[in-house]
């Protein structure tokens, strides 16, 4: 149910109050991370709500990834709804093992038996001029784990109603973040509870010519790039897939299938990211279609370099025009 009244907020606004509708919701849920209570957390996500809900619902933890995930794994399995925060997700390498092992596999683990209700904020990405390790974009680890959902909200309001489908969906879910978008960009939020559907990409911009696939922080890089081509006679269908599994095939088949070319947009490496996987989506359902091959613009790989050689590995609204040049002239 949609609320009627609607506010401005940040992304970050966002995800705090959809933490506080379902806190307030469910005394099921709770949160944990490092520094998520008297500090509000270090990106401020969690602010006021350890004073709101109190310490055994907002939960400081030690720096311990591991026991973070591991303790939220069996809380889940019992009846609560935690959401874990990771304070980057470069940091959750040391939880990977908990995820993979079981939180992804309980369900199947116990045939039924146990679930993990339990959700993982995580921050990604780079854009910030921050030190290593502290702008990783690896989601594809987690797109290629049976057992687990991946969202990555472009704006305040998928942000709010993706979070608040991920403490109520019955799986684990990683809920990625972007650092660049945290302040940003600013949107109509509803009032209260309202869910934006896990699995479902959106169309954020009509076109006849060029699919642009992206997700997150890629988002802002694709309409701007989209907005250029327009400039030259070229329009593009933009779509933001907003959940990276489990994956919007129709909404990427239905796209591509009209426009007949295609650019994907992502920050992680190229080399085993999820544009890969969104390739072979369209060779599978729409290879007839196509008038060019795929085009894809991502990160270089290597290691997330810090500092100023930050801008010389994202992608650019540049080269992502460049991409939609190219397969409109091949």
């Amino acid at each position: 149910m949609l609320a009627t009244n609607v506010k401005q907020m940040t992304l970050i606004q966002a995800v705090t109050d959809g933490l506080r509708t379902m806190l307030k919701e469910n005394e099921d849920v709770l949160v944990l991370g490092e520094d998520v209570g008297k500090n509000g957390g270090v990106f401020r996500a969690t602010d006021g709500l350890q004073e709101e809900f109190g310490e055994e619902r907002i939960i400081d933890t030690p720096l311990s990834e591991a026991g973070i995930i591991g303790t939220s794994i069996g809380m889940a399995m019992y009846g609560m709804k935690p959401v874990a925060e990771i304070q980057f997700l470069g940091f959750v390498y040391p939880a990977y093992e908990q995820i993979m092992t079981h939180a992804t596999r309980m369900r199947y683990r116990s045939m039924g038996e146990f679930t993990v209700p339990m959700v993982i904020r995580a921050p990604y990405g780079a854009g910030v001029r921050a030190p290593e390790i502290h702008s990783d974009s690896v989601e594809a680890l987690f797109t290629h784990m049976p057992g687990i959902k991946v969202v990555c909200p472009s704006n305040p309001y998928d942000a709010k109603g993706l979070l608040i489908s991920a403490i109520e969906d019955p799986d684990p879910v990683l809920f990625l973040e972007s650092l660049r978008l945290y302040r940003s960009v600013r949107g109509e939020v509803p009032e209260g509870k309202y869910t934006v559907e896990i699995g479902k990409g959106a169309r954020l911009k009509e076109g006849e010519d060029v699919t642009i696939i992206a997700w997150g922080a890629m988002i802002p890089i694709a309409m701007k790039a989209a907005e250029q081509a327009e400039e030259t006679g070229i329009t593009c269908d933009v779509i933001d897939l907003r959940t990276l599994y489990p994956i919007d095939k129709d909404i990427i088949a239905e796209s591509v299938q009209k426009t007949g070319r295609c650019v994907i947009v992502h920050e992680a490496h190229g080399t085993g990211g999820l544009g890969n996987d969104i390739v072979s989506i369209i060779n599978d359902t729409s290879f007839l279609y196509m008038k060019s091959p795929i085009e894809r613009v991502t990160g270089a790989d290597v290691h997330v370099p810090f500092w100023a050689l930050e801008e010389h590995y994202l992608p650019t609204p540049v080269r992502v025009k460049e991409a939609i040049d190219k397969v409109i002239h091949f």
